[in-house]
């Protein structure tokens, strides 16, 4: 039945599906089927507390260029990372632990969403244990993160002259989003992804916006496989909101005003944010991002009538931070909805920096304490 070839050797092991499972988190959007559970975002997965000194959990593992890397808690404490090759199997978590005390356990995504990648996906079919499941504590708020490479995980992992755009540089749970949920006691979604913007990538394409595709379950994929799995049908809002939505967003579209013009290969369209030749924007190009900007923030609040929201901008430079405070204000001024609001947050530096030049672990660390300061003020 499996594709591995681990010998469990516990007679005492139960395999439980997930569907049966009553005191079950799962992290991140899904489509409300549990069996299998389908993964796409940054930090999805699964949480349950078990009286027990083994456990198993058993994945599916698909890709055809970028492999899912998974990582596992326990009591909220990092216990493994590794990479899933293809397949479906089970995976050890803890064994020969003591089997009377209880014990959180958690699986995480580590890689976002490819969207270069037909082929990627990981799926959750059940748990085997020799225990049993006991009931989670509730948690104490919700809260979305909404952004690019950075809330992604992107080069929180690695050495510092790492620049390889590969799989096994992102992490999920020593970046800024999962810190900020672990320290606020926090259920939590990502949706994020490497190189998009609020109005184009970073390289100007105008496919790669995540407002476009908010309103998805998944929607920055595509192929047959994640169709399969429900990543192109709208996301049901009503499910789970939250009290919270972090939105770090605009990196991107800075170097998008850096970056070459892009040429679409079909249609060949051009596209390209323009900087006059003292460096300033130019205002059309300029008033194209703000108006972006206040489109998406219309449409959250559609979407979450009653959730706060929090642009959070910085830790790879302040580039772009006048048109978003420049949005913000102006949707707020038109729309009469004041609970929308701005927070800088720390840029990384020499000391803070990660593999990729990206903002690594300290930077991220320095994030989430500005977060969980300015979300306490809010909530």
């Amino acid at each position: 039945m499996f594709d591995n070839e681990i010998t469990i050797t516990n007679e005492n092991l139960v395999r439980y599906e997930l569907k049966d499972i009553e005191n079950l988190r799962v992290y991140g959007r899904y489509s409300g089927d549990v069996y299998p559970l389908n993964l796409f975002w940054t930090a999805s997965g699964i949480e349950f507390r078990v009286k027990a000194g083994e456990v198993w959990i058993e994945v599916e593992s698909s890709y055809n260029i970028y492999e899912p890397w998974v990582s596992t808690t326990v009591d909220g404490a990092f216990n493994s990372r590794t990479m899933l090759p293809k397949g479906r199997y089970f995976i050890p978590v803890i064994r020969n632990m003591t089997k009377e005390n209880e014990k959180t356990i958690r699986l995480f995504k580590d890689v976002q969403a490819m969207s270069s990648d037909d082929e990627h996906g990981l799926k959750i079919w059940s748990i085997l244990t020799d225990g049993e499941f006991v009931p989670l504590p509730e948690k104490k708020l919700k809260l979305e993160f909404i952004g690019d490479s950075i809330t992604s995980g992107e080069g929180v992992i690695g050495a510092h002259d790492e620049w390889d755009w590969i799989s096994m540089f992102f992490d999920s749970v020593h970046e800024y989003a999962t810190i900020t949920a672990d320290m606020l006691d926090a259920d939590y979604h990502i949706v994020s992804q490497s190189g998009w913007g609020v109005l184009t990538g970073w390289d100007n394409n105008p496919d790669c916006s995540i407002p476009d595709h908010y309103s998805k379950l998944c929607g920055v994929v595509w192929g047959d496989n994640n169709h399969k799995m429900g990543s192109d049908k709208p996301y049901d809002f009503s499910k789970w909101s939250a009290d919270v939505i972090v939105v770090n967003l605009g990196t991107n579209d800075g170097g998008a005003f850096n970056s070459p013009e892009y040429v679409d290969p079909v249609s060949g369209r051009i596209t390209k944010q323009r900087l006059n030749e003292d460096g300033t924007f130019v205002e059309e190009d300029v008033r194209k991002f703000i108006d972006k900007c206040k489109l998406f923030l219309a449409e959250l609040r559609y979407h979450n009538p009653n959730s706060k929201i929090l642009w959070a901008y910085g830790m790879l430079g302040t580039f772009m931070e006048e048109p978003i405070v420049k949005a913000i204000d102006e949707y707020k001024a038109a729309s009469e909805d004041y609970e929308v609001y701005y927070v800088r947050l720390p840029e990384t530096n020499d000391e803070t920096v990660g593999s990729r030049a990206h903002p690594g672990p300290k930077n991220h660390e320095e994030a989430a304490k500005v977060l969980v300061k300015k979300i306490k003020e809010l909530v």
